[in-house]
């Protein structure tokens, strides 16, 4: 069986991630979603709530399975019998950025690391530009899923959808 792991903060989880997922699923016979647990950093969403919008973004899609995960990436896919990572590029800062750390895991563990170009459509999108919409009431809705849009909206309004 041929596994792969995309790994992320997802806070929240966007639409160019739900591509990129989608896309990895057609490739792999299983896309092991991963959700990093930072303790150094307070996202706006728990991980809990992370896990949750993934699940429901990704519930048509038979072969993605959602985790969590702290601590090194490569010793997770260890753990889970998983030998390769799928990450996305938007930019060539990106690639810089990604490249180093695709060599430093592989070096750790032999894990390959697999590049999927964004949809040009997702480009320009991150995590950190919606919730900066979302916090000033800017429409997102063409950014995340209908499920995420209103858990954003509750966040900044004060209401609890979790």
């Amino acid at each position: 069986m041929r596994r792969v792991v995309c790994p992320g903060s997802f806070d929240p989880v966007t639409n160019g991630h739900i591509d990129i997922i989608g896309r990895a699923a057609r490739q792999y016979d299983e896309v092991v979603t991963a959700v990093l647990t930072n303790v150094n950093k307070r996202g706006l969403f728990s991980v809990d709530e992370k896990v949750a919008m993934l699940r429901e973004c990704t519930a048509d899609v038979s072969n993605v399975t959602i985790s969590q995960f702290s601590g090194l990436l490569v010793d997770f896919c260890r753990d889970n019998d998983i030998g390769a990572i799928i990450r996305s590029l938007r930019s060539v800062s990106d690639f810089d950025y990604e490249l180093q750390i695709a060599q430093m895991n592989y070096r750790l563990s032999g894990v390959e690391t697999m590049f999927m170009t964004a949809n040009p459509q997702y480009s320009f999108l991150s995590s950190s530009l919606v919730r900066e919409i979302a916090q000033y009431g800017g429409d997102v809705s063409s950014l995340v899923t209908p499920h995420v849009e209103q858990r954003l909206r509750d966040k900044y309004t004060g209401g609890d959808s979790a």
